[in-house]
């Protein structure tokens, strides 16, 4: 590089709920550094900007102005809807279909058998604050009946006057032709300017109009939050890094659900399709360090300060899904197929009124933080519970925040004396509450899949994900662990292999034989417009696009569908009967059977997709001929590395002696047995007794049980 010339620095940052976690790839020398700083809540962009500045000091004379991009992963609107924390919200649907939101579904939490009690969960708008508006669609978008102006803006003024200020409209079969609720938005932007409104046919045009109803009305309840964030830290990113770069702005993008990212500016107008930002980030930043280590069918743990993720790779790419849902929200837009449970370190411990024990999903965050943060904490928490046994040492980041150890065992000290247990045994009776948390939401991805979860690799990264990795082991029967280095960064590297991707819908429901080919194609080519306008506008040239097409399939008769490709090109009768072929195949492996050979079930076509990727360049994950942190300019080690330290791994064992090592000391091939702590900057992994850890030649750990 010539000298004066600006260096090309790429940065991904993962804003947690406890710690910001930030990745910097020079893309000229290839350098990658990684670094922590604790996130703040009261405004996230403080973290975010400090994150920035604190990795840029790492890089030798780097500045704002050597920022190539900086690619975002954000739990905003995740730990928003985890935490129930949704604020009023009003609902405009079709005359007639005031109780949608409480009909619901009929499906029943860990079925009918175990739950005589259920009772349905609130709703996320309570029945006061629905209003209905005349007017009806038939399913080919038709007009049946004219829409009632007059009643939409009896509708607008009573949200305005009740101060009802973010609004979902969803309108019957608006999938098939927005011309309704085009026309309410109108009238909403007239009488109740104010309003941040979300429309089911912007949203997701999809028929079902539960689920349609539901994620148009989360991407409204993360709207106002959402938007507010991405802009203020647009804002205040174009002044940090403009210098005397003039009026040059760095791309910024945000990274979505469906393993893509895209531009802040878009972004704020698809605020639903973040709502597994960091999530999504950390699988597909787990999937391609398993690959490159040799492991094709990986499950993935993310263990953050509020959250657990939990997802499938299978031949190195992450299982999407349109059925997924956050908390108790559903949410019908392509996303990883991620589970997520309230079991991070910042997860509080609580007594029911039954007096049993439960653990989350309520989290303590970065502030006030755990007992140990020493910053008002009251309750105790999972990583008070590892303070105190010895897991993890009295401190984080090496060293730079201590932690307030007598702090955290008063605390457990007190929930001990009210279960009538020691405090080591309630302590780890609060962990194992949290790794069964955590093994259940494994098994929804693998066992109710049709997944033998034995058949996998599990891969554990976040700050507190790799802490219980000896008891998933046991509890699920899993071989072998792996455990990339940094792990606590896996998210923010994850940032730095995403693509800017966009997914587009239609409904379009036909019988495979009735289909007609030219009307397909035709209505796969108005998706893939709108794709191609998407890059466009996110700066890539028609040359780098990159189109996929697919389509959900069903017997027809069947409630749910299977998506299966649909090849590039013009399409025929032949490239129809191919994709009925691969949705046979498909529905034979996810359930066991096939159709394929009874000409009176039919085959029926019913959602068309297109997702629209505009591809980046993915840093290279390099074999080390020494130890694993030196690569990326590994931080000094702790003061306990070399020593030891009493940990309690069994509450009637007690305490023994365990030796503490600093994994950036650790080179390839070297092993440690356990009962021992290996510490890093941003993580630990205790590894129990009649366990083993071993290095491999990319620098992660693989952790197995010794007779293995």
């Amino acid at each position: 590089m010539e000298a004066g010339q600006a260096r090309r620095i790429r940065v991904g940052i993962d804003t947690g709920g406890t710690f910001t976690d930030v990745v910097a790839l020079d893309e000229d020398s290839g350098q990658l550094v990684t670094t922590k700083t604790p996130s703040t809540p009261a405004n996230p962009a403080d973290g975010f900007l400090a994150g920035i500045e604190k990795v840029l000091d790492l890089l030798a004379g780097a500045g704002g102005d050597d920022i190539s991009a900086v690619s975002h992963g954000t739990t905003v609107a995740t730990n928003q809807l985890l935490e129930g924390k949704v604020d009023r919200l009003g609902f405009v649907t079709t005359e007639g279909y005031d109780a949608m939101l409480e009909i619901a579904r009929q499906s029943v939490p860990d079925g009918y058998g175990n739950s005589y009690f259920w009772v349905k969960p609130p709703r996320i708008v309570p029945r006061d604050l629905v209003r209905s508006v005349g007017g009806r669609l038939d399913f080919t978008g038709a007009e049946v009946r004219p829409f009632d102006e007059q009643g939409a803006r009896t509708v607008a003024r009573w949200f305005r006057d009740r101060g009802i200020d973010t609004l979902g409209v969803c309108f019957l079969h608006a999938y098939a032709n927005p011309g309704h609720e085009e026309r309410m938005r109108e009238i909403l932007a007239e009488e109740h300017p104010s309003a941040v409104v979300s429309t089911s046919s912007e949203v997701l045009r999809e028929y079902r109009e539960y689920e349609r109803a539901m994620t148009t009305l989360v991407d409204a309840a993360v709207k106002p939050r959402l938007s507010a964030y991405v802009s203020n830290i647009s804002q205040r990113l174009a002044g940090y890094v403009s210098g005397d770069a003039g009026d040059r702005r760095v791309p910024f993008y945000v990274m979505k659900s469906n393993g893509g990212v895209l531009s802040a500016d878009e972004v704020v107008h698809q605020p639903i399709t973040t709502v597994l930002s960091g999530p999504a980030a950390g699988a597909l930043g787990a999937a391609l360090i398993a690959k490159v280590a040799g492991f094709d069918r990986v499950l993935t743990c993310d263990g953050g300060g509020t959250s657990t993720d939990v997802s499938v790779v299978v031949d190195g790419e992450p299982t999407l899904t349109t059925e997924g849902s956050v908390g108790a929200f559903p949410s019908k837009i392509p996303m990883i197929d991620v589970v997520t449970v309230g079991a991070g370190g910042g997860s509080i411990a609580w007594l029911s009124p039954e007096g049993s024990v439960k653990v989350g999903p309520q989290s303590a965050g970065a502030d006030p933080g755990p007992l140990c943060y020493a910053k008002g904490g009251a309750d105790v928490t999972i990583t008070d519970a590892h303070v105190v046994l010895g897991r993890i040492p009295p401190h984080l980041l090496g060293g730079e925040i201590p932690l307030d150890v007598d702090a955290s065992r008063r605390g457990v000290e007190d929930l001990a004396a009210k279960l009538g247990l020691s405090p080591e045994a309630a302590a780890v009776g609060v962990l194992e509450i949290s790794a069964w948390n955590q093994a259940n939401a494994l098994r929804q991805v693998t066992v109710k899949r049709g997944l033998d979860v034995r058949d996998f690799t599990l891969t554990t990264f976040g700050g507190s994900g790799s802490l219980l990795l000896c008891r998933l082991m046991d509890i699920l029967g899993i071989p072998t662990v792996l455990v990339p280095p940094d792990p606590g960064n896996v998210s923010a590297f994850g940032l730095l292999t995403v693509d800017v991707k966009n997914d587009y819908v239609q409904t379009q429901v036909a019988l495979d034989s009735a289909l007609d080919v030219d009307a397909l194609g035709t209505a796969y080519g108005a998706l893939t417009a709108r794709a191609r306008d998407a890059l466009l506008r996110e700066g890539f040239a028609e040359g780098d696009h990159v189109f996929q097409r697919t389509a959900d399939l069903r017997y027809f008769g069947q409630a749910f569908e299977v998506r299966v490709p649909v090849p590039d090109g013009d399409l025929d009768r032949s490239t129809l009967d191919g994709v009925a072929a691969s949705f046979h195949a498909e529905h034979r492996g996810l359930y066991g059977y096939d159709f394929a050979g009874d000409p009176g079930q039919q085959v029926e076509w019913v959602n068309l997709r297109v997702s629209g990727i505009g591809p980046i360049t993915r840093p290279e994950i390099r074999r080390l001929d020494v130890a694993p942190g030196l690569e990326t300019g590994a931080r000094a080690p702790s003061s306990t590395s070399g020593a030891s330290r009493p940990v309690c791994f069994d509450a009637e064992d007690g305490y023994v002696d365990a030796p503490v090592r600093w994994r950036p000391d650790l080179a390839p091939g070297a092993t440690v047995a356990g009962p021992a702590i290996i510490e890093e900057y941003g993580s630990t992994v205790p590894v129990h007794p009649g366990f083993t850890a071993t290095v491999d030649d990319f620098g992660n750990l693989l952790v197995r049980r010794a007779e293995a």
